[in-house]
Parts: C-alpha cells; sequence; structure tokens
C-alpha cells in the first residue's frame, strides 16, 4: 500500500490539531511529524507483516493486521 495522498494528511493532520493532545508542537511541527510517521509504515510495512507469526500471518487480511497493531499500540499506550 502507498503512502497517504496529500488530502489524507491534511485530514489525518487536522483531526490530531482537533482531538488529539498534541501541545508542545507547532502545526507545521505536526504535519512534518504525520508526514514521517506515515512514510516510516510504507517503509516498515514488510518487516511489521514478516513479524507476525504464521498461520496467522497467512489467515489475516491487511486490514485485520492494520487492526492489531491498533489494538496493541492502544493497549499500550491508551491512545484510542
Amino acid at each position: 500500500m502507498a503512502v497517504l495522498n496529500e488530502a489524507s494528511r491534511v485530514q489525518c493532520w487536522a483531526i490530531a490539531n482537533r482531538v488529539g493532545d498534541m501541545q508542545g508542537v507547532l502545526k507545521t511541527e505536526l504535519r512534518a511529524a504525520i508526514d514521517a510517521v506515515d512514510d516510516w509504515v510504507e517503509t516498515n510495512a514488510t518487516e511489521f507483516n514478516t513479524a507476525i507469526p504464521q498461520p496467522a500471518r497467512g489467515a489475516l487480511t491487511a486490514k485485520q493486521k492494520a487492526a492489531l497493531l491498533m489494538y496493541v499500540v492502544d493497549r499500550r499506550f491508551g491512545v484510542l
């Protein structure tokens, strides 16, 4: 999957500005961070997929794997 398009990155930035606890960074810095995180996700997608053991790796869809990642991140940091 490719990185988010410009409109999606802007939407992500707007949501983070509105509902996220992003105090301490300028809006431009937050946008740069969103771009960097999106780029990191793209760069590391194969490594993330490989980290999931079989048979789950073969059985889960990409969307299910993304949800799994979100569940773990939320449990660790309580962000959702």
